[in-house]
């Protein structure tokens, strides 16, 4: 995939080092980027003892933008089940995002794009 067709938002995107427990190669390199996410709910850590891996999990595009002064992307994403994520999705949302049980990287939600709701 080279572009996302229908990008339902902006955000602002934060890759963990592999030292925090990211991806080895570090942040990808694809066009578009696929992976599960979870977001992030008040205080989902204590409701769930094995949140997030045990939380209902959303397949996410990502597509940089651009590298941020401060080293975050700005990036547009999208959602292979978008009606799944839209009750989630706000300006400010904070998502989770994962690769198998491992949190890769942590995006907040700038923009809502398109036909997103709210």
């Amino acid at each position: 995939m080279s572009e996302i067709e229908h990008p339902q938002a902006k955000a602002v995107i934060a890759w963990r080092t592999p030292e925090e427990g990211g991806r080895k190669s570090g942040p990808p390199t694809a066009r578009v980027y696929a992976a599960t996410c979870v977001f992030q709910m008040g205080s989902d850590k204590e409701v769930h003892p094995d949140w997030p891996s045990g939380a209902t999990q959303l397949s996410i595009l990502v597509q940089r933008i651009h590298t941020l002064p401060d080293g975050r992307d700005l990036a547009k994403i999208g959602f292979i089940a978008p009606d799944l994520a839209n009750p989630f999705l706000s300006a400010g949302a904070h998502i989770l995002i994962m690769e198998g049980p491992k949190v890769v990287a942590r995006a907040v939600v700038q923009s809502l794009l398109g036909d997103s709701p709210r």
